[in-house]
């Protein structure tokens, strides 16, 4: 029944080709630099992925996937970053704004951290005085803000603080005043609020210059549990008046991947891929996300390596399981054109053939090896995606030399 599929593979990774090549004519220099600009900005995480080489060949791969789209939270921390004082700049009084138009000149425009975080801190203080809620989007997004600045100047430990800050703050108010009649919609605004915030404080703690491990993984784990625990209380209980939506499917979807990579990291991909499951269960079918999502799942299937005293499935059980997923990836970004189509669905279909050819090496067929090598090569090169080219390179000098 779960038979390996390698034919009706190739056809949708060669149909990637050619959506590659479709959009490639539609692409201007602009999107190209950007490109470019992001490729470069990988190498030093590149020279740090060979260590782990020896002991999981795919994962030189996969860990392209971290470089593009975050390690552990992909485009969610962005979001949570800039969504609540951008979106909502016109939402401030005149007087708060004013202090804030300076603040993001000098975060955005001339970068001066000091001038910046003084025009921060007078946009609150203004906010105060006139009586603006400090539990709204827009302060809390100001607080956000300043974190973003910290982060920007790579002053981690301050970003960290006043993140910290701010979800003591938000868990405060709602342990006090969150089920006060009346509070229904700020709590379900707050408490999600917060989750971000908890994701984004993961991220910073898992950080190379932080590398608090135990700290992240406190954070991501909160997350997650307070995601499930207000989803199944609502569904226990319904949804009361005033409580508005909970958060959105990628908010939610967000979380999930955050801490799959955060056990990925830990070589702990028996936790990381019911995650990376639950993560799939919020992202639209047809998106290339979607296909992001699978190929890691297929990467932490094939990398089980489940408790001593856990029933597991054989190896080449798990290696099926995989390959299956990878197929499905390549499938799905294979059918979307543009606009849908971004650079995910692109370097998807390389990352996904490249390891379905770790897959194959792994069950000793070194000629369908090979041969999903050279299609990964042909596909990375297509859209000048170097460290693609350079990983299959590698493997096909690997097996050359068996």
């Amino acid at each position: 029944m779960f038979a390996p599929r390698f034919r009706s593979a190739l056809r949708p990774a060669a149909q990637c080709l050619q959506q590659q090549r479709k959009e490639a004519m539609r692409q201007n220099c602009i999107s190209q630099q950007m490109r470019q600009r992001r490729y470069n900005s990988s190498r030093p995480f590149w020279k740090a992925s060979k260590e782990l080489f020896k002991a999981h060949p795919f994962s030189v791969s996969s860990a392209v996937f971290f470089i593009i789209f975050g390690a552990g939270t992909l485009m969610y921390s962005n979001y949570i970053y800039h969504s609540y004082i951008i979106g909502a700049f016109h939402k401030f009084p005149e007087p708060v704004a004013k202090q804030l138009r300076k603040a993001l000149y000098y975060t955005n425009i001339s970068l001066e951290p000091k001038n910046a975080i003084k025009y921060y801190r007078e946009a609150l203080r203004v906010a105060d005085e006139i009586g603006m809620d400090s539990f709204s989007d827009e302060i809390i997004g100001v607080k956000i803000q300043i974190a973003a600045l910290m982060e920007m100047v790579q002053q981690y430990q301050k970003a960290i603080d006043i993140l910290e800050i701010v979800k003591a703050d938000n868990l405060r108010w709602i342990e006090t005043f969150g089920r006060q009649k009346g509070n229904e919609g700020r709590r379900t605004a707050i408490l999600g609020k917060t989750v971000g915030v908890s994701v984004k404080l993961g991220e910073l703690y898992a950080n190379e210059y932080v590398m608090e491990k135990e700290n992240a993984e406190e954070r991501l784990v909160w997350a997650v549990e307070t995601v499930l625990k207000e989803q199944q209380r609502r569904e226990k209980e319904g949804v009361k008046e005033g409580e508005g939506e909970w958060m959105s499917a990628e908010e939610i979807g967000g979380s999930f991947e955050a801490l799959a990579h955060h056990y990925e990291e830990k070589n702990k991909h028996y936790l990381a891929a019911p995650l990376f499951l639950q993560a799939l269960a919020q992202s639209p079918p047809a998106s290339c996300h979607t296909a992001v999502i699978m190929n890691n799942l297929s990467i932490s299937l094939v990398q089980q390596r489940p408790p001593a005293d856990t029933p597991a499935a054989t190896r080449s059980e798990f290696i099926l399981n995989g390959r299956l997923w990878a197929e499905k990836a390549i499938a799905v970004a294979a059918k979307i054109s543009p606009p849908d189509r971004n650079e995910e669905c692109d370097i998807g279909c390389a990352v996904a053939t490249h390891n379905l050819g770790e897959f194959a090496e792994m069950d000793g067929d070194i000629k369908e090896a090979r041969k999903r090598f050279e299609e990964a090569k042909s596909l990375a090169k297509a859209v000048g995606f170097q460290e693609g080219v350079k990983n299959a390179d590698s493997a096909l000098k690997r097996i050359q030399e068996m």
